[in-house]
């Protein structure tokens, strides 16, 4: 390039016009999530929620969270796959949200990339909005940001925002919970989007495995159940508080099972959850020999197959039972609110895994 020609936008690597084709190409998934409340359409400064529809609330909170995926969005660039990694990025946020009895309303989202790809953006976003169905929440608005020099061309990062509303006096956590109540454990779908940092160190690094590995256990290849979308909980866990008393949810994310649920947890009771009551899924056990990771490293990283937990009156077990089974979740009794004693910690696992 002369000296005596002007710099641009374009010759610093951002594409204006490709962010404009991308806007265009997610404009149709995004409006699979629209619900009554939200007013305009894509393209504005903000989005826009019609907020009248809380007028039917006595005390309304409203609740919020923001997240992200991690580096398992690595694994979704070197497999070309970007239409599940939306699906993480919801269950991340809305399934925060709806631990405190929050029904979701809507998110946003903030994907970052080192060259737009047209094509690859509608695609992320794509998974978003379905994410965003399968959680009942809307799609308002988002931003794509072009960061040429600090990420490669293939490269990108997404997070999210979201944001929820519950009655005061149906607000879900730690002053319901009472001596006796069951632990309720939802099965996982897989890794969701926690402990990749570990997940990859073991397998590519120490293990030299690659993402094409057909794994028998899996009935898949690896790259495949590595990028399996986190399951999205928002609206079992709604289906639960309208048919049945619940006394808390806990998202397990990162930190393990244990210290999520210490999280809801009173200081004068423990949470005893039996590791015999399930069997983790062969990616935890695949995990745990090629790296030599110990139990307890495990179990602090990895959600070890049960991505949510209810905690209910011993009454309701049967009803919550029914309800997560009749919307196809497995789930199951996998422990119980104890005195807490001489117990140090909020809640513990105890036992050994069933084979």
């Amino acid at each position: 390039m002369s000296e005596t020609t002007g710099a641009s936008y374009a010759a610093a690597g951002v594409d204006i016009e490709a962010g404009d084709r991308a806007v265009e190409l997610m404009k149709q998934w995004v409006k699979k999530t629209q619900r009554p409340e939200v007013l305009g359409g894509l393209g504005g400064f903000a989005g826009l929620f019609d907020a009248s529809a809380l007028k039917r609330y006595e005390r309304p909170l409203l609740a919020s969270a923001t997240d992200g995926v991690g580096t398992k969005v690595d694994i979704a660039r070197q497999m070309g796959v970007y239409d599940t990694i939306g699906h993480d990025l919801v269950a991340m946020v809305m399934d925060d949200i709806v631990v405190c009895g929050a029904e979701p309303l809507f998110m946003t989202d903030y994907i970052c990339v080192g060259k737009v790809h047209p094509d690859r953006v509608a695609q992320i976003v794509k998974g978003i909005a379905e994410g965003c169905v399968l959680a009942g929440t809307a799609l308002v608005g988002g931003e794509t940001a072009e960061h040429p020099g600090l990420l490669g061309p293939d490269e990108f990062d997404v997070a999210g925002a979201g944001t929820g509303v519950v009655e005061y006096d149906r607000l879900l956590g730690a002053d319901r919970i009472r001596t006796g109540d069951a632990v309720i454990a939802m099965a996982s779908s897989g890794l969701h989007s926690n402990g990749y940092s570990l997940v990859r160190h073991v397998l590519f690094d120490r293990a030299g495995l690659s993402l094409d590995r057909e794994v028998p256990e899996f009935g898949r290849t690896l790259g495949e159940e590595l990028l399996e979308p986190t399951k999205i909980y928002s609206l079992d866990c709604m289906a639960l508080t309208r048919t049945t008393e619940v006394h808390a949810f806990s998202h397990v994310t990162g930190g393990g099972l244990a210290a999520n649920l210490a999280r809801v947890i009173p200081d004068h009771l423990h949470a005893s959850v039996d590791r015999s009551t399930w069997a983790p899924g062969a990616v935890f056990d695949l995990v745990g020999k090629a790296g030599r990771v110990a139990q307890p490293e495990l179990e602090k990283t990895l959600n070890m197959g049960v991505g949510m937990i209810a905690v209910v009156p011993q009454e309701s077990v049967e009803v919550a039972l029914t309800t997560l089974a009749d919307r196809g979740v497995d789930a199951w009794v996998a422990g119980e609110i104890l005195d807490r004693g001489e117990h140090a910690e909020g809640a513990a696992l105890t036992g050994s895994y069933a084979s």
